[in-house]
This record gives structure tokens, sequence and C-alpha cells, in this order.
């Protein structure tokens, strides 16, 4: 697969290895790990940091193994997902960053272009998430490319 917006190849990565089964040195129980995920979610981690966390603190390398759902998915069922998901949301604070950069500094071409590129990635993710329902269908990115002086 290429890159999005440059003519490049994409970087060569390792295929995490099938196994549906949970490894044998995890102990923890799928509620016991729901639990946890709970928990994680209600002191305001997003699902990725949830995911680093139980890898890193607690020895759980794919809680997906044993508990059989995505991060993502316990916490749709338990009714604690945000408005906005996650990668969005960070999109949208790279954006305001790059907006706040360009108001110091004028004439910083390069980051006008790369502030485009974010603001077409946030059109493009809020788009698939509308279609998906992850989205309410009236939320709209207000875009504020800024413009050389």
């Amino acid at each position: 697969m290429t890159r999005q917006y440059s003519h490049k190849r994409g970087k060569a990565h390792s295929i995490r290895p099938v196994y549906k089964l949970s490894p044998p040195w995890v102990t923890y129980t799928p509620e016991e790990v729901i639990s946890l995920i709970i928990k994680m979610a209600n002191e305001g981690l997003t699902p990725s940091q949830i995911g680093i966390k139980l890898r890193d603190e607690y020895g759980i390398p794919l809680q997906k193994q044993i508990t059989g759902k995505t991060i993502t998915e316990i916490l749709r069922e338990n009714n604690i997902i945000p408005k906005v998901p996650h990668d969005l949301d960070n999109l949208i604070k790279k954006a305001q960053r790059l907006k706040e950069h360009l108001k110091v500094h004028k004439k910083d071409g390069k980051n006008v272009r790369s502030l485009e590129l974010v603001e077409a990635r946030i059109h493009r993710l809020s788009r698939y998430y509308k279609e998906k329902g992850f989205l309410d269908k009236s939320w709209k990115y207000k875009a504020e490319i800024a413009q050389l002086e």
C-alpha cells in the first residue's frame, strides 16, 4: 500500500501472528479484564491508552484474546464511549495546535499545507464515522484553512 500524500511506498511492518487462545501466562478472567477496562475508562483514558496500560502494567498482551471483544466494543456496551472517537479527536487537537502556530507564524507555508492535509483527514474520517453510525449525522467540523498573506 502506498502513502496517501506522497508518491512513495509505505513502511514495511511485521504482522502479529494469529493466536486465538489466551496466552498461558495470563491469569485474568474475562470479567476481571472488562472491569479493569471500565475502571480505566472512568479515569479518562482513551482506548489506546487502556491497551498500553493493560500491556505494560498487567501483562495482558492482547485483551481481545481473553474477552473476545475490542476495547471500544466493551466501552460501547457499557455506555462509556466518548461522543467523538479518540482518533478523530486527536486530529482535531492537532489542527488546533497548527492554527495556533499559524497565528504567530503567518508566513509558514509548510504548516499551512500540513493544516490542509490534517483537515482533509478530519473530513474523510468524519465521513466514515457518520456512515458507520459512530458520529451524529449533523456533526460538522468547521475548516479554517489558513491563507498565506
